[in-house]
């Protein structure tokens, strides 16, 4: 047997798959199930800045207190999450896309500007954290290391997964290997903090009070939250949408409680001072077997970057659908890069979670159209993709409306969250306002 044929035998052929821009899915395409999209959703609510996350609610709250809050703000967050999920697979367009009806073309080039900024600025952070940690595992194993590299190398396997696209990542990667090994040092890092610390000590322990329960809420439904601004352009590979939902909800609800939990864990019996991503990766390799951990984590941690990536490209082609898609993927990989070397990360870091928080009410107003506005007036989105130019001023108005309500919860009073409260208000308001734009056009008509 020649070695070409051999190759064919052991690997599988490699084929170009479709890239599908804004354009919908066709059904026959349509080919993730509820498991699909369990999987690749619990593998995206894995990695290091998630134990970050968990790690800032204590000592602020008590470990009873976080874990109520990690529950509680992992069912609201994931639920939105799902919801928005439920749009892509009806539609089988990606995110931006949906915002057509409600903000107006115009209005969804807009909001995809927002997207595709922060979406930039999380791939690079993606990849300086991926550097971070491999760079420590390095260093751990073969004594030299070096970051610039680690950041190469990883930057290239990320665009290789952008270009394979959701298909071959969940059924090639995900559901063959990488979420399985995630899951098993996940186990074992569980079995370690349970076996080694008094957990019910932990538990009796008082927290500082410098953390208010309900922001406590706030920090863990943003991470959900986060990814609805993504979660269309991978769910509108779905066969079916209650299947997506319950995936959705279910895999990203797991490792979400999982690695929040685990964070404020590792804060709390690591002796950790700061709960930066460095510290986190020197608490976890002090662990036994903590450097095939974190290496494990690391990899894992890729599959975030990936997402980025790729609907960072999807999100470019709502604005510019006679875009390449493929060209756009490489060079928001080399962008990442580039910025991953370059940039301060904390300083951006601020700026990003800014940008963010344009995403909560936005999805307020999405949530309030689809669900109730349209059944109410009984309109329906034969096309989303062929909206005409302009602005939907209801929806433009009540986006507005929601960021100024957060960003003054945020400033007056952060106490209460301000996620929940922005999101519930744009929703009634964006309702009001399009049953009173509705009556009178009736009026006008009569």
């Amino acid at each position: 047997m020649t070695l070409k044929a051999r190759l064919r035998t052991w690997f599988p052929r490699l084929q170009a798959p479709p890239t599908w821009g804004i354009d919908p899915v066709p059904v026959e395409h349509r080919r993730l199930r509820w498991f699909d999209i369990f999987v690749l959703w619990s593998s995206l609510g894995v990695g290091l800045l998630v134990l970050e996350a968990g790690a800032l609610l204590v000592p602020g709250l008590s470990l009873a207190q976080a874990l109520i809050a990690i529950l509680i703000g992992t069912a609201i967050g994931s639920l939105l999450l799902a919801l928005v999920g439920v749009l892509g697979s009806v539609y089988g367009v990606p995110t931006m896309v949906l915002l057509r009806p409600v903000l107006g073309r115009h209005g969804s080039y807009l909001a995809s500007i927002f997207n595709i900024v922060q979406l930039i600025g999380w791939t690079a952070f993606e990849l300086w954290v991926i550097g971070l940690a491999a760079h420590h595992v390095g260093q751990a194993l073969f004594g030299v290391s070096n970051y610039y590299a680690w950041v190469a190398v990883f930057t290239v396997w990320c665009v290789l997964l952008a270009l394979g696209g959701p298909l071959v990542v969940v059924r090639e990667w995900l559901e063959k290997f990488g979420v399985w090994i995630v899951f098993g040092v996940t186990i074992w890092m569980t079995i370690y903090l349970f076996t080694r610390y008094d957990l019910i000590a932990l538990l009796n322990r008082p927290g500082t009070g410098d953390l208010p329960f309900w922001l406590g809420v706030d920090l863990v439904a943003a991470m959900p939250i986060s990814w609805i601004p993504l979660v269309a352009d991978y769910n509108r590979f779905v066969r079916r949408s209650r299947g997506g939902f319950w995936g959705t909800y279910a895999g990203f609800a797991l490792t979400n409680v999982w690695f929040y939990a685990l964070g404020a864990l590792f804060l709390l019996t690591a002796n950790v001072a700061q709960p930066t991503p460095e510290n986190l990766i020197t608490a976890i390799m002090a662990m036994t077997g903590g450097v095939v951990a974190l290496a494990v984590i690391l990899v894992d941690e890729t599959d975030n970057a990936f997402a980025d990536i790729y609907s960072t490209a999807v999100s470019v082609q709502n604005i510019f659908p006679q875009l390449n898609q493929r060209l756009v993927i490489v060079l928001v990989g080399v962008v990442g890069f580039l910025l991953a070397t370059l940039l301060t990360m904390s300083e951006y870091f601020t700026f990003l979670l800014l940008i963010g928080s344009l995403f909560v009410p936005l999805f307020g107003v999405v949530l309030a159209d689809y669900f109730v506005v349209r059944r109410l007036l009984g309109l329906h989105s034969a096309t989303l993709v062929d909206q005409p130019p302009g602005w939907q001023w209801s929806g433009m108005v009540s986006w507005l409306a929601g960021v100024v309500i957060y960003q003054t919860i945020t400033q007056l009073a952060p106490q209460i969250g301000a996620s929940i409260p922005a999101f519930l208000i744009t929703f009634v308001m964006y309702t009001a306002l399009r049953l009173v734009q509705r009556q009178r056009l009736l009026r006008t008509a009569s």
